[in-house]
């Protein structure tokens, strides 16, 4: 089952390059960017959707990173105070079990 899902996992990767390349092929019109203080050098239109999807990719996975790390660190944070509240317990239950 594994191996199944490798083959079909690399298929397609394989069928996404190959749609990437007939886009780009089929893109090659350069443009450059406006942007207010500054304009770009002239790429082609795939390169500038390709660079967008990588550049999303990338924030998506840092953002990603800095939520786990944040879950991370208040996870450690909570289990401190359960292990403090258990071991309050504990020793509460054990003054009342003295006095009975």
């Amino acid at each position: 089952m594994a191996g199944l899902q490798k083959i079909l996992i690399i298929l397609l990767v394989l069928v996404l390059v190959l749609l990437a390349l007939v886009f780009s092929l089929n893109n090659q019109m350069a443009v450059s960017l406006n942007f207010l203080l500054f304009e770009t050098q002239p790429h082609g239109v795939a390169v500038w959707i390709i660079m967008a999807f990588v550049v999303g990719a990338l924030v998506g996975v840092l953002m990603t990173m800095l939520a786990t790390v944040r879950n991370s660190v208040s996870r450690r944070t909570l289990q401190k105070r359960l292990d403090r509240a258990e071991q309050a317990l504990e020793k509460s239950r054990a003054q009342n079990d003295r006095t009975l």
